[in-house]
């Protein structure tokens, strides 16, 4: 490339991996300019809007992120939707280079009969539900309903069991939605049912959440002791240097197998080997049929293996967390079967020939795996390829977002900067304040944009007031 130019990249999705990507550009040495789309006003993916409210430490990366975006190099494109506002062939006409950084935002389906029925519902729903996302500000729960089942055995389905279990004046001081706290105060929620179709050593939990759960205030956790009596394949994989997590969480699970339910307090049960295969239920869900497994296979290949024993465990409500798969972007070849976009070490390609100056990163790249931290080095990978690929060729100037904001001015829509965020961010922590809360989200893009609206006029006011004192100024 000519050192005269600029290098433009465009980053698609304001998640971790987005801005750990910028992170990289910005600190390859070279000149380059980081636009990042984001289809929200707000930035920061599922660290906003993923991570449960009642656990503040894990959103201490958002700072990371906000250095990152001070840089006189970045730029924030808020409320942009790519495939919609912009299409992708357009952005990489304005961009030397374009990475998709848009996560996984759809659940996987347990496809069985019923799945639909009114009263199951999806992780991600009710996640978003909690934490004040707009997607989801308007979706119900009835938590009228005294048992719950959740399909899934990972810190998604542990956040869920504790915002439903956890007494509501230890949330109240926490960021979580005015809306979701109002309705969990008049919760009946007494007992939730935490599935897995594999065996304690196999569950995903982190040890940490898993004590958490243990923990809650005016609950008992128990777990069938019957399923601490390993197998010889389970029993070498918790001996083996790999399995430091299963074998801490299995003391967790020991020392919850002496638990007797007690009829004052709420109960969570552990249920393990076993898998789901119908929702039951006339016009809503009334109860979950279950098949038992066995375990089948080597240590660390182990599988679920149906048996015919077969239960059926009533439940008034149902949220499966069994996993995310990406969504396919218009312009963008797809893997609907894995749920990522096709790639060669973040090179996008498709049917095998790589796509010029397209790449993406995250779990678009590798799938719903890791956690905050695993991004960085993905998203390295990915910026390295990048700037591999630039340093064979020299392409010709690219506009950037001077070449776009014609276009999306001419398609009306409100484009949401970095100056913008702050002053929906600053709202919102003023609002907290009055509460005791870190935060009160805004759950509405109306609502967000409204606030910037007064914000412009009261620019607009301030202006028309210096121009008016630099004139009387001059006049004297």
């Amino acid at each position: 490339m000519q050192d005269s130019e600029r290098l433009k990249i465009a980053i698609v999705g304001s998640g971790p991996s987005g801005f750990y990507a910028a992170e990289a550009l910005l600190g390859s040495g070279l000149d380059v300019q980081v636009d990042m789309f984001e289809r929200l006003p707000t930035p920061f993916g599922l660290v906003r809007s993923g991570v449960a409210p009642d656990h503040q430490k894990l959103k201490q990366p958002i700072r990371v992120f906000e250095a990152i975006a001070r840089s006189p190099r970045f730029n924030l494109v808020g409320n942009i939707t790519i495939g919609r506002d912009i299409s992708v062939e357009e952005l990489q006409n304005a961009y030397h280079a374009v990475i998709f950084a848009c996560g996984a935002q759809n659940d996987r389906r347990m496809d069985i009969p019923g799945e639909d029925l009114r009263g199951s519902h999806t992780a991600t729903e009710f996640v978003g539900w909690y934490n004040g996302h707009p997607d989801y500000r308007d979706h119900t729960f009835d938590l009228n309903q005294e048992v719950v089942a959740i399909v899934g055995q990972g810190n998604v389905a542990a956040d869920i069991c504790r915002i439903l279990m956890r007494p509501v004046d230890e949330l109240r001081s926490s960021d979580i939605a005015e809306h979701a706290l109002e309705a969990l105060s008049e919760s009946k929620v007494r007992e939730v049912h935490i599935i897995g179709r594999r065996g304690p050593v196999q569950a995903k939990f982190t040890t940490k959440e898993l004590r958490e759960i243990a923990g809650l205030t005016g609950t008992v956790s128990t777990i069938e002791s019957g399923h601490l009596e390993f197998s010889e394949a389970c029993s070498s994989e918790l001996a083996s240097n790999k399995s430091t997590v299963a074998h801490k969480n299995v003391e967790v699970f020991r020392s919850l197998s002496a638990n007797i339910p007690d009829g004052s307090s709420r109960h969570i049960h552990f249920r393990f080997l076993a898998s789901p295969l119908a929702v039951l239920g006339e016009e809503r869900v009334e109860s979950l049929r279950l098949v038992r497994n066995r375990l089948s296979g080597d240590p660390f290949n182990q599988s679920a293996v149906a048996t015919e024993r077969v239960e059926d465990l009533p439940c008034g409500l149902l949220f499966r967390s069994i996993g995310y798969k990406g969504v396919a972007i218009p312009g963008l070849p797809f893997d609907p079967i894995r749920g990522v976009v096709p790639n060669k070490a973040g090179r996008i390609h498709s049917n095998g020939t790589v796509l010029p100056r397209l790449f993406v990163t995250g779990w678009l790249k590798r799938g719903p795996s890791g956690i905050i931290g695993t991004n960085r080095a993905d998203s390295l990978e990915t910026v390295q390829v990048l700037l591999e690929d630039l340093s064979t060729f020299s392409p010709a100037r690219a506009p950037g977002l001077d070449g776009l904001l014609p276009i999306l001015e001419g398609r009306s829509a409100r484009v949401v900067s970095l100056v913008d965020w702050l002053a929906i961010d600053g709202a919102e922590v003023e609002r907290g304040n009055k509460t005791g809360k870190p935060r009160e989200k805004f759950t509405r893009i109306e609502e967000m944009i409204s606030v910037l609206s007064h914000k412009d006029e009261k620019d607009l006011q301030e202006d028309t007031s210096n121009v008016q004192a630099r004139e009387s100024a001059l006049q004297n």
